[in-house]
């Protein structure tokens, strides 16, 4: 996409999809650009609260997810009740199997604790590489992402052009609260990961997750060996 052009659609997009809530600025999304409109879900609070949306409202935009091969068994589970709650099936990308055997012979089955770079390597194997192939050919991704969550996601706008992706980037509850998304799941019975009860508030691969403790950063328990931004690439800026 040509810069000025690039510009000019960003700023319409913007000015638009702030006048609108989360549901009708993904409708909109979705007329704009026809069968290339993607949703990727970690199945995290966030991102049920948009599977919701788009499940619930009959959207035409597909929702993915990426099997690192390293999940809670409680989230594959979550994959299987949200399909059979909604009425839905949501795409799995998987990473690639001679780029896990490789990374694994060379650093370790559990190496990604040894250093920043190894951890890195790690979730652009298991992470970036399928997301690429999920975004490929598409002109929006939509994210649970919220700006609550960490100072390099307060940043962010809810509509921004993913450089790297070349893709439209539609954050709708980016503004959300956490104590106002709690309540929207309650109220709309939305089934979410029941290590949320158990002190996991933002869940990822199961060796880098934990629990956080009162009054820690809901993102301290993710890579909570390492200082560092919390972020494994995916939305890397």
């Amino acid at each position: 996409m040509k810069k000025m052009s690039l510009i000019k659609n960003l700023h319409n997009l913007s000015r638009k999809l702030d006048q609108l809530n989360p549901e009708a600025g993904l409708a909109l999304l979705s007329d704009l650009f026809p069968g290339k409109v993607v949703f990727s879900s970690s199945l995290g609070q966030e991102d049920q609260v948009i599977t919701h949306l788009i499940a619930s409202n009959k959207l035409p935009i597909q929702i993915f997810s990426l099997d690192t091969g390293r999940l809670f068994p409680e989230t594959l589970d979550l994959l299987d009740i949200t399909e059979s709650h909604y009425g839905i099936k949501i795409k799995v990308y998987y990473p690639e199997r001679e780029s896990v055997e490789n990374l694994v012979n060379e650093i370790g089955i559990n190496g990604f604790y040894h250093s920043v770079d190894n951890r890195k390597s790690c979730c652009t194997v298991r992470k970036v590489e399928p997301l690429k192939r999920a975004l490929l050919n598409n002109s929006v991704w939509v994210t649970g992402l919220r700006a609550e969550q960490s100072p390099n996601r307060s940043e962010m706008q809810k509509i921004e052009w993913d450089e790297t992706n070349q893709i439209f980037k539609y954050n709708p509850i980016l503004d959300w609260s956490f104590d106002s998304m709690i309540a929207y799941i309650k109220d709309n019975k939305i089934p979410y990961n029941p290590l949320h009860e158990k002190g996991f508030i933002s869940i990822g691969c199961a060796p880098c997750t934990r629990a956080i403790q009162p009054g820690e950063d809901i993102r301290a328990g993710r890579w909570w060996w390492e200082a560092s931004k919390k972020e494994c690439g995916l939305h890397a800026r």
